[in-house]
């Protein structure tokens, strides 16, 4: 699916960190030529925009255009090498139960305290109506539920086997995983939606380290923790951050 790019985990993540012009101006940061509305998004619509969203975001790969190359390619170049190097690389690393359980618990309280942001300014903006803040919460939801329905209907779809399984296999359509797959990691997906929304809504640069060096700390601890291969961060986190960026291109106020 061509929603899934954009610089890959720890090869160079740090290459998305945008600017307020560059989420409000550059297209080929959100799905490929998406459609774009202009209303800002309110809690009563948020249940049929996550809705609409849905078609332009499983038909993005109509809308390939020449420029979406210039991270296509390194993307597919990326996802290439994890793919080929997935299984040495999980068959490499620790697989000591407490070091793993460890990492994994650590991703669980990274993704937490990343959700906890924007539903932190949602809460203060009913207080003292702070517009922006509003806004942020509303989109961080709508970008979160968007990408919790990819990384969902695609686990079922690739049913890829988690590390733990077959000797780190990691063999795609298994027929013992409906639900429960590996590809691609909810974790990174679910992190990178919101980091996109929030570095977009506070450009600051303090505002985008901090938001992307978290993300990208829930994707390396899934796979120090023996739960996700490399190309299942790899591609959940761009996935998540392209669904983030179409979600404030679509919604953002002006």
């Amino acid at each position: 699916m061509c929603i899934f790019g954009a610089s890959p985990v720890s090869y160079g993540f740090q290459a998305s960190l945008a600017t307020d012009a560059e989420v409000a101006s550059d297209a080929s940061g959100a799905l490929p030529d998406s459609p774009v509305a202009s209303t800002r998004a309110t809690i009563k619509q948020l249940p049929l925009n996550i809705l609409k969203d849905q078609i332009p975001i499983w038909t993005s790969p109509l809308r390939i255009r020449p420029h979406d190359l210039l991270w296509l390619l390194p993307l597919g170049a990326a996802t290439g090498i994890t793919l080929t190097t997935d299984t040495d690389a999980m068959r490499d690393l620790s697989h000591d139960r407490s070091f793993n359980k460890n990492s994994v618990n650590a991703s669980n309280y990274l993704l937490g305290s990343e959700i906890s942001v924007p539903v932190m300014l949602f809460g203060v903006s009913l207080f003292n109506s702070n517009a922006h803040a509003h806004e942020t919460g509303i989109l961080s939801g709508e970008a979160l539920a968007d990408a919790a329905v990819v990384e969902e209907v695609s686990k079922i779809i690739f049913r890829r086997e988690r590390p733990l399984y077959n000797n780190a296999a990691g063999d795609f359509f298994a027929s013992n995983e409906v639900t429960n797959g590996s590809f691609p990691s909810s974790h990174s997906t679910l992190a990178w939606s919101i980091a996109a929304v929030v570095a977009g809504e506070y450009p600051s640069r303090w505002v985008q380290v901090g938001v992307y060096t978290t993300a990208t700390g829930v994707s390396l601890m899934r796979v120090l923790g023996q739960e996700h291969f490399p190309t299942d961060v790899l591609i959940g986190g761009a996935a998540g951050w392209l669904i983030g960026r179409y979600v404030l291109k679509k919604h953002r106020g002006s």
